[in-house]
Order: structure tokens, then sequence, then C-alpha cells
């Protein structure tokens, strides 16, 4: 049913983190330690909360290789897709809550250059559950970057127009970048504002997050960057000829200016896990004043009949699962391509914050794939 309000590598870095570890997670601290050592990634940072209290909070290795930086636990990191759960996401699960957008409602009734095309009766659900028949990916940036920056989002919404669909809509779930980006521009298409100013003014700033000092995360604007004291360095880019640190990596991301709705949100680990709280306390019923109603939340969390995912977040792998074994079937979180990961288990109230730079200096590393599920596990064992 849908959820209708209106209608009712170096070991001398390895740990900088003054706050000991604590007795219960030695295993957990090991294990990241000894992926520091394998050059699993250079640097991270691990929070694990109970409920509303952190448990447990270390940095480990090098944000930056080449100068020796090293990560601490105000260490600001590109979250790549995170993007689509803790801003996207939030920010339709606002709109709805405010009455000015529904979860069946199809795109061509919000935005007017969809109507008449094969993507005008695609619903805000089936974007959200990546049921939309849109492909996973496409390398819009290539044609973008040979444009003015003031033509690029025209052009990025003819190229939507034309992308071709590569299902019937609603009838397969794939994961797709090109249904976030709608799903930003459906937000700014409404609300008259860009999506990271919108987001700011209804989510970030009630709960006290920004990107100037403490729990911090939004979106870096390349027209105006933010020059961050700590922040962990992503790829060696073949095409922008230089390491990427405090710009976002993701190519389309980058080419309309940072913000979008698929990526481009920036963030340590506790600003990550101030939002996933105010997230975990909406959906207990916990929360003195919050910002989503609990029926909302827990609306947007059911999966519907057999889907994978539920709205806008994603669940544990049947098998293989990243957040490893005893994360509840009733969980929700999300992985981003740099080497970050969230999990929240609703059910146990237990959050847990990975934030890496795998990609750093180069993609072609994915160990963090294997190490994922151990360091879960390790978590969880020691927590129980």
């Amino acid at each position: 049913m849908l959820y209708a309000p209106c209608a009712t590598r170096n070991p001398k870095h390895a740990t900088r983190n003054p706050q000991p570890a604590t007795r219960n997670m030695k295993s957990a601290d090991a294990l990241m330690r000894q992926a520091i050592t394998e050059g699993v990634f250079p640097g991270g940072v691990l929070l694990v909360a109970v409920k509303d209290s952190i448990k447990f909070q270390r940095a480990y290795g090098m944000a930056n290789i080449y100068t020796e930086a090293p990560v601490t636990v105000e260490t600001v990191f590109d979250l790549a897709s995170l993007t689509k759960p803790l801003a996207t996401t939030l920010a339709v699960m606002k709109l709805i809550q405010d009455c000015r957008l529904t979860l069946d409602q199809p795109l061509g009734s919000v935005l007017d250059w969809f109507r008449h095309t094969d993507k005008e009766t695609i619903t805000v659900s089936q974007l959200l559950r990546h049921t939309a028949g849109l492909p996973d990916y496409y390398p819009f940036y290539i044609e973008l970057n040979r444009l003015p920056v003031e033509k690029r989002m025209a052009a990025l919404r003819n190229q939507l127009i034309r992308l071709p669909l590569q299902h019937p809509i609603g009838q397969k779930e794939l994961y797709s970048d090109p249904g976030f980006i709608i799903l930003g521009m459906l937000v700014e298409g409404i609300c008259r504002k860009r999506l990271d100013h919108f987001l700011e003014e209804v989510v970030y700033r009630p709960l006290g997050l920004g990107l100037e000092s403490g729990p911090m995360l939004g979106f870096v604007d390349l027209t105006d960057p933010v020059h961050f004291k700590q922040v962990a360095a992503t790829e060696m880019c073949p095409w922008r000829k230089r390491i990427m640190e405090g710009a976002v990596h993701d190519d389309n991301a980058y080419a309309v200016g940072g913000v979008a709705g698929h990526a481009g949100l920036f963030g340590n680990a506790r600003g990550v896990q101030t939002l996933a709280g105010a997230i975990l306390s909406a959906h207990t019923g916990r929360a003195v004043e919050p910002i989503f109603s609990q029926d909302l939340i827990q609306a947007f969390f059911r999966r519907k009949d057999n889907a994978h995912r539920p709205l806008g977040f994603d669940s544990p792998a049947a098998q293989d699962a990243s957040c490893g074994d005893y994360f509840s079937k009733d969980s929700v979180g999300h992985l981003g391509f740099s080497g970050t990961s969230f999990w929240i288990d609703l059910e146990k109230e237990i959050t847990v914050i990975l934030l890496t730079n795998r990609i750093h200096p180069s993609r072609t590393n994915e160990t963090i794939k294997i190490f994922r599920p151990k360091l879960h596990n390790a978590v969880m064992e020691e927590i129980r």
C-alpha cells in the first residue's frame, strides 16, 4: 500500500583516534588495522552505535597516501551513493509528508519535459525502488564536458529523455543511477530550489548538520567549494588528471557542478550517524521532535511483495550480504562506490558506519567486497 498522508597502506598511521577502542570491539579493531596493512583501503573510520549511543569510533590509516595525512574521526569522506538514501530519498520523503508529492505520482505530472515520452508514466515509487526500467548507469559526462557549464543541466535533461529503457516499466528491479538523477531533478522541480539547499533547510540544519564543524554532512558545490581541514582523497582521475580531494569523484555529478540526486554528498562518520540516529528514532517513535513521522518512515522501509529493496534504501541480500550474517531482515542501509557504507538494524537498533577511501588512488581496488561482511560479523558478534 502506498503511503498517502494527505488522503488520511602505512602501519604508522594505523590509528589516530584519541578515543580508545572499547573492550568489546577488539576483533573489529584488529580487522580494521589488518585492512590498512593489506591495502584494502588507505584509511577509514569505523563507528558503531546502539540506539542513541556511540559505542565505538576509531580512525585508521591515511587520508592521502602522497601527503601521508592521517585519517581522524573528523575526516570528511566522499559518500558517493550514500547520497541516494541520505539525501534524495529524504528530500522526497519530506515532500510527501508535506503533501506536495505522492508515491504513485507519475513523472510526467511533475516534470513537463517528460510528458509524451516513454518515461511519463514512471512513478516516484518505481524510481525509489529501482523498478523504473532505466539502465544502471550511463556516462552523461562525456557529452556534458564538451559544453559550457551553464548549458549542462539542459543537455542532461535531453539525454535523460532520449535514454532507452532497459526493461518494461515496473517489471524488473535494476539498481539505477539515472533514476536517482531524475529524482533529484523532480525534487528541484517541485521546490524551485536546488536539491542541496532544500535539504539544508528542512533536514540537515535542523539536525545541526553542515560542512563547517562537528557532525558534518552536505554537498560540495564545485562553483564555491568547501575547503576542508581534513578530507579523504579518492581517485587519481584519468580524465581530470588529478587526485580528487574535496570534490566529488562521480563523473556525472562532477559534470553538473557537484550536486546531483545520485552522488555528491560528503560527510564524516558522526554526520552520518547523526542522520542515521534521527531516522532510527523516528522509526521507533522515540524522537521528541521528529523531522519525519513514524508512519512515513515505516512505510518507506516496508518492502513491497517480493521486492528486494525498500523505498530509497537497500536491504541485506539473501546471500553474501555486505553487512554480514547477523543483521536482521529488518535492516536498511546502502553502499557507496568510494568505499563507504552504513547499515541500520531496525530490530536490534544497531548502526554500523564504515567510511573509507578504497578508490584512492585507483578504483580497481575491490578487496573491500570481501572485507565488509567480515567486519560487520565481528562487530555484531562482539555486541552480542
